[in-house]
């Protein structure tokens, strides 16, 4: 695998959901490319150190990479106030984070060095918005859903702002899918798992679980207690694998 020691970083504005501007961070690797591209989608801690650090570790790999601000209506402030304001909200709408990652993959699709290939990234509540981006459009080519929360809701759980279980939507799938999961984790539950499985099963769809021993929600995170390096490491390689195939 070629890594790419140069790279250039900033952010950019986009046009989001409903035409709002939003800031992006952005990574592409040194060179012409062409270059397959990423999109993060970040999880409810929110546009965190993880995230941008991330971003940089696909350009590392030679992806052009961006992670939208998806929080960015809810104020400024320190990631964790503004994760906190957007909890106390009750998360942001579906559809608003579908909007806003539809214009990162738009961006990443009009870069000069694009190959024409463009993959989701997300975990936690990131992993269920990239799963449920690629179950409503069809502009993507893969998807990496890590340890994705609520892709199995029950109907109690659905209100205005999530108003559909995205396991319901698996018909629907556009792209292969990569799963990583901690057996540990409880959302979602290794029986929650299973159920997403079994429907993208049922619906014919291509895809690869990888569920992990001894680890739990989050694993990936070097910051918290949670992190398990030897797990994590896995699990980077069998996503790499997986972009390489499907966007090469």
């Amino acid at each position: 695998m070629s890594f790419y020691r140069g790279m250039t970083c900033t952010n950019v504005v986009i046009a989001g959901d409903g035409g709002d501007p939003i800031t992006a961070y952005v990574a592409k690797p040194e060179g012409p490319g062409p270059f397959p591209a990423v999109v993060l989608v970040h999880h409810l801690p929110g546009w965190s150190e993880f995230y941008i650090e991330t971003t940089r570790r696909f350009a590392h790999h030679g992806y052009i990479a961006i992670c939208a601000n998806l929080y960015e209506r809810s104020g400024p402030g320190t990631p964790d106030d503004v994760a906190a304001r957007v909890r106390a909200e009750g998360g942001v709408p579906d559809a608003q984070v579908i909007g806003d990652t539809e214009a990162a993959v738009k961006w990443a699709r009009s870069q000069p060095e694009h190959n024409g290939k463009v993959a989701l990234f997300g975990s936690c509540s990131g992993g269920r918005h990239a799963f449920l981006y690629a179950c409503q459009k069809h502009d993507v080519d893969a998807c990496a859903e890590l340890w994705g929360g609520r892709v199995v809701m029950a109907p109690e759980d659905l209100n205005a702002k999530t108003p559909v279980s995205p396991i319901t939507l698996t018909a629907d799938l556009s792209c292969p899918l990569i799963g990583i999961f901690g057996n540990e984790d409880r959302a979602p539950s290794p029986e929650q798992v299973n159920q997403h499985e079994a429907e993208l099963k049922k619906c014919g769809k291509a895809y690869e679980f990888h569920r992990y021993d001894g680890a739990g929600h989050g694993f990936f995170y070097w910051h918290r207690p949670m992190y398990r390096p030897e797990q994590t490491m896995d699990a980077w390689s069998k996503i790499f694998a997986f972009f390489g195939k499907h966007l090469s």
